[in-house]
């Protein structure tokens, strides 16, 4: 494909300019995109699986130069737009915001916005508009509002996969089997990016913290010193650990060995004492207790149930 003849637009398929409707002839350079025609969507929309969350279009703009989309009423659907590399803006209300490489962007529907490629470096973006009953909750879920729209992909080669699986899928055909697929992708896509925002970042104190205790599991280890080794409070280590966890430092740490004595449990014939001792507990009793109060069973049982 050509670049595009004019290239500021008022939706994905309309052209700004004399002739305001118009149909775009040509766009980005081997640009794709793909439109479910919407009495697939109204169906998929009343069908399980996709009345949850259904892809309703789908596309790829590389190098995307002068690219501006104007929408004053919003759009129907969410719009989820990931920077895979370049930089591009969106305003919302008054604000605009800054979209850089390895982020994305997320335009509840109905809000009213405009969006564009940054002028030295072009945007090159990968986007997918989403309609159902859970669009908002994962939106809400990645910690995005209109005042915040922006939000880091740190996965980006595995969120551009999940982008050119959904588009792959609907460029073939949009039945409803494909549909059903574009949602799975489409909700991986979501709770992935989700994801980053809780977890750490390589090198943070929350990551260092995390990275320090999976190497001692045979012992304990004191909050506050692991909070001075990585250059935080307590109280904010503590803080950093019930966002990313839902519990405490401790908690967590003897999460991580539970876990490890359920693998020897699994793949070893050591003893139940031998295993108390491997993951930093004296008294085989005491080690029981803790076992059982997160499996609901004694390692004794978890050992002899069937699996598999």
């Amino acid at each position: 494909m050509g670049m595009a003849i004019r290239p500021q637009y008022l939706d994905d398929r309309t052209v700004l300019g004399q002739d305001e409707d118009v149909p775009i002839q040509e766009g980005f350079r081997n640009q794709r995109l793909v439109v479910v025609p919407r009495p697939a969507v109204a169906e998929a929309l009343e069908r399980p699986v996709t009345r949850r969350l259904v892809v309703t279009d789908a596309g790829y703009y590389p190098e995307a130069r002068d690219h501006l989309m104007r929408r004053p009423r919003g759009a129907p659907e969410t719009i989820v737009i990931v920077c895979a590399s370049g930089n591009g803006w969106i305003r919302i209300g008054d604000s605009v915001h800054r979209v850089a490489p390895r982020s994305a962007a997320v335009i509840p529907r109905s809000v009213p916005h405009s969006y564009g490629a940054g002028d030295g470096q072009p945007w090159t973006i990968w986007w997918c508009h989403l309609r159902g009953t859970d669009v908002a909750e994962l939106a809400g879920s990645m910690g995005v509002s209109p005042a915040k729209p922006i939000v880091a992909v740190r996965g980006i080669e595995r969120a551009v996969a999940l982008l050119d699986e959904i588009v792959s899928g609907l460029e073939r055909d949009q039945s409803p089997a494909r549909l059903v697929a574009a949602a799975g992708a489409a909700w991986k896509l979501l709770t992935q990016i989700s994801v980053d925002q809780v977890f750490p970042a390589p090198g943070d104190p929350l990551q260092r913290a995390m990275t320090y205790l999976a190497d001692r599991l045979d012992g304990s280890v004191p909050v506050p010193d692991l909070a001075r080794l990585v250059g935080v409070s307590p109280s904010h280590l503590t803080a950093l650990f019930r966002k990313a966890t839902g519990g405490g430092v401790l908690a967590h740490h003897t999460a991580l060995r539970m876990s490890r004595a359920r693998q020897l449990l699994d793949t070893s014939n050591a003893t139940i004492a031998e295993i108390a001792r491997e993951v930093g507990y004296d008294d085989p009793l005491y080690f029981s207790r803790q076992f059982r109060r997160h499996h609901a069973m004694s390692p004794r049982d978890y050992r002899a149930r069937d699996s598999g």
